[in-house]
């Protein structure tokens, strides 16, 4: 059942990434005017491989905090950089009133396809969150596996990572994208001594491309999935609705587990987020 008239108890926060192009830039900024109105928890911006959109990044998240009054976190990576010129990254975020970073690894640099640390640079996250803490106090978010980082050795490698991260001074963990909600429920069983919130990552796949590219990301993809957009393939409409709805039962069944805080990876596109937020009972609230 997925209505949602009363106000909802759930606490959003949602992801972007920094436009290329101008008409990317004028869809994120639609879609940052559509759902800032929904007050979510914070709001993130991606961090290209290799530091390839770190200004853009940068621009993007001053901007959100400064005009929408939104609490804005910032992605930062090891790729591509030492550790002074990371440092002197975080250090101008914090000087511009930004005080979240969201701390990973990173991908490997186009045209690469094993990750390698950078030459004086932050080998892996644990030791990027160990130097941010350095620099400022900032709140961290960093990223968690409910089915396992495709590179790790073993799922218990990979939770013991994550349990790296959380020491180094990691205030939350925002999960990798999954559908199957059972894959959430027993990774949190394991975790359940981490001591920080286990924050459950949502993508709104609408087709079957979209769950092909998850699938190359790690990401388990059962068949009902595909089976959910089978037919659908010149019909966008309906498949809107299909993923919309698919999504709101993942997080309700997730609800009622006890879980209250969702992040969105909402690919720039606001419409189906919104909907979704509908759906699970979040309104637009008038600022103060």
């Amino acid at each position: 059942m997925v209505s949602g008239s009363a106000p909802s108890k759930i606490q959003v926060s949602f992801e972007f990434f920094p436009p290329k192009t101008e008409k990317m830039h004028e869809q994120l900024w639609a879609s940052i005017e559509r759902l800032a109105p929904l007050k979510p928890k914070f709001v993130s911006v991606t961090y290209g491989a290799g530091g390839s959109t770190r200004e853009r990044t940068h621009d993007t998240v001053t901007r959100i905090q400064k005009e929408k009054g939104l609490q804005a976190a910032a992605h930062l990576t090891c790729v591509g950089a030492t550790r002074a010129e990371i440092d002197a990254v975080a250090k101008h975020y914090w000087d511009s009133g930004i005080r979240h970073i969201v701390a990973l690894r990173g991908d490997p640099p186009e045209g690469q396809t094993k990750y390698a640390p950078h030459p004086g640079g932050y080998d892996y996250a644990a030791d990027l969150i160990a130097g941010l803490k350095k620099v400022a106090d900032f709140e961290i978010s960093v990223a968690a596996y409910p089915e396992v980082h495709p590179e790790a050795r073993s799922p218990e490698d990979d939770l013991d990572n994550l349990k790296r991260k959380v020491g180094a001074g990691a205030s939350r963990a925002i999960t990798q994208s999954f559908f199957d909600p059972d894959a959430f429920l027993r990774f949190r069983d394991k975790a359940a001594n981490l001591g920080v919130p286990l924050v459950p990552g949502i993508i709104v796949a609408t087709n079957a491309a979209t769950l092909k590219s998850c699938i190359k990301m790690g990401t388990k993809v059962p068949q009902r999935m595909f089976d959910l957009f089978a037919g659908l393939e010149e019909d966008v409409d309906t498949r809107k609705l299909v993923a919309a709805t698919a999504v709101a039962e993942l997080v309700h069944s997730l609800e009622r587990e006890g879980v209250k805080d969702f992040h969105f990876y909402t690919l720039n596109r606001a419409d189906l987020t919104y909907a979704i937020c509908h759906l699970l009972g979040i309104r637009p609230q008038a600022s103060p």
